[in-house]
């Protein structure tokens, strides 16, 4: 069993002329991302590895939540998961390394969205519906999947297990 953590970046800002790439957080994300990662640790949802997009708001989301998870979680910047679809987030997760039991992805819309929503047929009800209507800034699925290796992670095989949004959490 293998567990899947898709994290959307918290809510960015809008700079006129800024490289969309190069967004920084807004104050309302830079709230959220450290309250999700209290969230997160409360949980138990520590991952073995997280693969962050390079793109300014998405660094800056986990630069945010990483230290409220009670323990220091190896990452790494890959550029290709700005603007990527869900087939290319799918091959990400299937090349994660053998020894992590549990992988957050932390990117963007629409590709995060539409990977959760491949795994969303079976799981926690309350759950699916919430990722079926809206996957907001800072949105975290978590995804049980039944499998001895990440090359084997094919949706829909999976379990939607929890849908955290910042509306959610009591701050």
């Amino acid at each position: 069993m293998r567990r899947l953590l898709l994290l959307r970046h918290a809510k960015s800002d809008w700079p006129e002329g800024l490289d969309d790439s190069l967004r920084p957080l807004a104050e309302r994300g830079q709230n959220d991302a450290p309250e999700m990662g209290k969230a997160m640790a409360r949980e138990g949802l520590v991952p073995d590895l997280a693969l962050i997009s390079t793109a300014v708001r998405t660094r800056q989301t986990w630069e945010l939540l990483a230290p409220q998870l009670g323990r220091p979680v190896r990452s790494r910047e890959e550029p290709g998961l700005y603007g990527a679809s869900e087939q290319s987030l799918l091959e990400f997760i299937r090349y994660a390394p053998d020894d992590v039991e549990t992988l957050l992805l932390c990117a963007h819309n629409p590709g995060i969205e539409r990977l959760a929503h491949g795994f969303a047929k079976s799981g926690d009800a309350d759950a699916i519906r919430r990722v079926q209507k809206k996957y907001p800034t800072c949105g975290l699925a978590v995804i049980d999947l039944p499998v001895n290796a990440w090359k084997e992670t094919a949706p829909p095989a999976g379990r939607i297990e929890m849908f955290l949004t910042p509306k959610i959490l009591s701050y």
